[in-house]
């Protein structure tokens, strides 16, 4: 045999850090909290730790290399996590239920977006890396908002601010792709705006979107009746396997992007719907139970090799890319959440939870390495050291700092102590 004995396999290397990064991401902050964790600050920083050192692994996990890989684990993570959204939510109906949703996704994002786009070109970046950066920031994260999100199937916990984190994080993953689109355009447009911008808003925002809903409510529909009905003496349901709500997903996501629908948008409804079949079966919470390890597995992953990557990006990140990310997390996204919010009947301070605890994270991967690999962008390197940055700001601010203020904002005029 040629090779050697004990050799330092690169692959058995990356395996082995990966796995030490998730177990201290989890195991660690248990000497300071008694809740579980939100470890996906942590995560990211583990991986820094673990790969940041290693001669080539930087390189090797660099983003802006391997656009194509990033972007198809980010997209099965996403997926997965808008279902298990769409699964959480038990009541969709209800006075206002959505009013506060409604106005975060039509006045807080178009806003956030506007105002990223302003900052962008004020420190250097092109119209077209301005708007796509602007739209890969837009979205909050379904993967790593657990601690602001409602509670899984059949356990309550769906207060108002809950709801509405919740809800606006299932939806606005799809929403912001028509920026993404917008950006493209911008960049392989070769007469004036007035030559595309009634197929970008015709094809790319009214019809994809309107698809996008329509497959999705179908196909829960559809599952609806494999798990629960057919055939009526003997149900996939009463098996309790999750396997099958899988396939129904991947299948669903497949087919909407054939028929050039949003796949994000289709596994958030296929969730809400499929939800409402058979609402007080325990099945829900198996599968909910399911789609979440299987979400959060991807996801640690994913966050430990971007930790890895970061001094790859380090070189494309100076000062002004930094104090864009920090002047989304802690200006640009509350401000537009109060405004958007500004006469909502939820409390002060309920308002202010909702307009801070926008995580970003996976999605804004899955945006930026999708656009990567359709263009060649100018500002290819900027863009991926700021996202970078400010997925890691964000998962540290929001990740520590959600579940005490959260948990305050939810139990307002109540005594009780909170859990530890």
């Amino acid at each position: 045999m040629d090779k050697a004995t004990f050799g330092l396999d690169p692959y058995h290397i990356l395996l082995t850090g990966c796995g030490l990064a998730i177990i201290a991401g989890y195991w660690l902050p248990r000497y300071f909290r008694g809740r579980e964790p939100a470890a996906s600050g942590l995560l990211i920083l583990g991986g820094l730790a673990v790969f940041g050192l290693l001669p080539g692994v930087p390189d090797a996990l660099n983003p802006i290399d391997n656009p194509r890989v990033w972007e198809l684990a980010s997209e099965f993570a996403v997926i997965i996590a808008l279902f298990g959204t769409g699964i959480r939510i038990d009541k969709i109906r209800g006075h206002n239920l959505w009013n506060t949703t409604i106005r975060m996704l039509t006045i807080a994002m178009p806003l956030c977006i506007l105002s990223v786009v302003v900052l962008g070109l004020g420190i250097g970046l092109s119209i077209a890396g301005s708007v796509l950066l602007a739209a890969v920031l837009a979205p909050t994260d379904p993967v790593l908002a657990a601690d602001v999100q409602v509670g899984p199937p059949l356990e309550g916990g769906e207060h108002p601010v809950r709801f509405a984190l919740t809800t606006e994080a299932g939806l606005n993953d799809g929403l912001a792709f028509p920026f993404v689109y917008l950006a493209i355009f911008i960049v392989a447009a070769t007469g004036g705006v007035g030559e595309w911008i009634g197929e970008w808003l015709g094809f790319y925002v009214v019809y994809k979107i309107a698809v996008g809903v329509i497959a999705g409510c179908a196909a829960g529909w559809v599952l609806g009746r494999v798990l629960f009905t057919l055939p009526g003496d003997n149900p996939l349901a009463n098996a309790g396997t999750g396997v099958i709500a899988l396939a129904g997903v991947l299948v669903t996501y497949g087919l909407t992007e054939l028929i050039e629908g949003y796949g994000f948008i289709a596994a958030f409804f296929m969730g809400l719907v499929l939800r409402r079949k058979e609402a007080e079966h325990e099945y829900h919470g198996r599968l909910h139970s399911f789609s979440s390890a299987l979400e959060h597995s991807v996801t640690a992953v994913l966050l430990v090799l971007l930790g890895g990557a970061i001094p790859a990006l380090l070189g494309y990140l100076d000062w002004q890319h930094a104090l864009l990310g920090v002047a989304l997390i802690f200006i640009i996204r509350p401000i537009s959440g109060m405004l958007a919010l500004w006469g909502d009947p939820m409390s002060l301070r309920q308002r202010g939870v909702v307009a801070f605890y926008g995580v970003r994270g996976i999605g804004s991967i899955y945006y930026l390495a999708y656009a990567g690999g359709q263009l060649n962008l100018v500002d290819e390197g900027a863009l991926w050291a700021t996202v970078t940055f400010t997925i890691l700001l964000s998962t540290i601010v929001h990740g520590f700092s959600a579940g005490s203020v959260v948990w305050a904002a939810t139990h307002e005029g109540e005594r009780p102590s909170e859990p530890t």
